[in-house]
């Protein structure tokens, strides 16, 4: 969003004309604050058989978008649909065809979003036993990856406690999501990582079966790897280091200072090269026949006052500390994209107790948030607490995968 402006006599002050006379900054300001206003925010949605909507046409605020019901109405899902308009997938299952509602063939999700002052017209579809379709404006993506970033998104759910709960995996995937929604290189690395991963391993396997011990092929995927590895373990470095301090702060505010966090990224590339470290695991990889050292094995840990918040935190300990994170997330992204990412709030309130909600709330209502999804089962509770943001907002009632405004 741009705003006609125009400068004092002595070129030292500029005033906003189409906001209010009175508003006067220094061109660097204005600079700053003309960056920060551009926005983008979802207008419409038109769902099609996905999950348990069968059909439902959606008018969204730039505001706080509130979808109340009762567990299983088919909230949730609504937030998934987004997710798929951003990132070419469910957040909750990957299996697009069990996405689509029972005994139906196909499923259709589209948005209309205002991004920058331009409309944007997304479409996904999909029918069972078939590709995948994903077209921007009318024009189908040759591939799926070169969509991811234009809408940037930030969903909190509680799904989220796979985080802290499950294995390695869940926590890479993580940090490759934040960063790949504003660094094509870097999602292009990472998946031409996965393909040479994928063919070592064949060589790996190939070779445990054939007692063969020419490793001239292994020696090609290794240089490879180590060369994909090296600027990938680069990025993520760089990425904890920026978005930490950011998450300790939100982490601060929520609990109001009553804790320590901490992240902890760990990588074999930390004690070397990764084809020092390949070499030095040849052997036992052919055994095994795959690759047991890279940046596929990579962690990050979570800490709360020292110790790993898995065995130690609360559950109001462990939501509040996922929430920071993703608050963290929110704010990595924009200062990259130079958007505000929308937000999915799915379940927020549950296991905080008042006092956290109170401190989340007033989070939400801050300017730094544009538009903002909420799901909860307590219509009342709350547009008791949304009414005290000053924030716009519109309640949607979900019941059995039908939707309405509510007055």
């Amino acid at each position: 969003m741009y705003f006609l402006a125009c400068a004092d006599k002595n070129n030292k002050r500029i005033v906003l004309k189409n906001i209010c006379p009175d508003f006067i900054f220094s061109p660097d300001v204005l600079t700053t604050f003309v960056k920060k206003t551009r926005y983008m925010y979802l207008k419409h949605l038109h769902l099609i058989n996905f999950k348990n909507i069968l059909q439902t046409e959606l008018d969204f605020l730039p505001g706080i978008n509130c979808f109340v019901g009762e567990n299983g109405a088919g909230k949730t899902n609504v937030l998934d649909a987004l997710y798929y308009l951003s990132f070419c997938k469910s957040y909750f299952n990957p299996i697009d065809s069990q996405n689509v509602h029972h005994e139906q063939e196909f499923f259709v999700i589209q948005g209309i979003y205002d991004r920058k002052d331009d409309q944007e017209h997304i479409y996904c579809g999909l029918k069972r036993a078939q590709k995948k379709q994903f077209k921007r404006n009318k024009k189908e993506y040759p591939k799926l990856a070169d969509h991811i970033g234009l809408l940037p998104l930030v969903m909190i759910s509680p799904a989220d406690e796979q985080l802290i709960n499950e294995g390695s995996e869940q926590r890479r995937k993580y940090i490759d999501g934040v960063i790949s929604q504003y660094d094509k290189s870097y999602l292009e690395d990472l998946l031409r990582y996965n393909r040479a991963l994928l063919q070592r391993n064949v060589t790996l396997k190939n070779l445990r079966e054939s007692g063969n011990r020419d490793y001239a092929m292994l020696e090609l995927w290794d240089d490879q790897l180590d060369q994909l590895a090296q600027r990938i373990h680069l990025k993520r470095v760089d990425f904890i280091s920026e978005l930490l301090p950011v998450f300790q702060d939100y982490y601060a505010y929520i609990s109001e200072g009553k804790e320590e966090i901490a992240l902890q990224y760990k990588s074999h590339l930390q004690e070397g090269s990764l084809k020092e470290h390949l070499l030095a695991v040849r052997s036992k990889d052919v055994m095994l026949g795959y690759t047991t050292k890279g940046i596929h094995k990579d962690d990050l840990e979570l800490l709360l006052s020292g110790y790993s918040i898995k065995k130690t935190a609360s559950q109001g300990q462990k939501k509040t500390f996922l929430i920071a994170l993703k608050l963290a997330q929110y704010e990595f992204i924009k200062r990259h994209n130079g958007l505000k990412p929308i937000l999915l709030l799915d379940d927020i309130f549950d296991k905080l107790d008042a006092k956290r909600s109170s401190q989340l709330l007033q989070l939400v209502a801050e300017d730094k948030f544009n538009q903002i999804f909420i799901t909860d089962t307590k219509k009342e509770y709350l547009m008791n607490i949304l009414s005290t943001t000053g924030k716009p907002f519109r309640i949607f009632q979900v019941q059995e995968g039908e939707i309405k405004v509510t007055e």
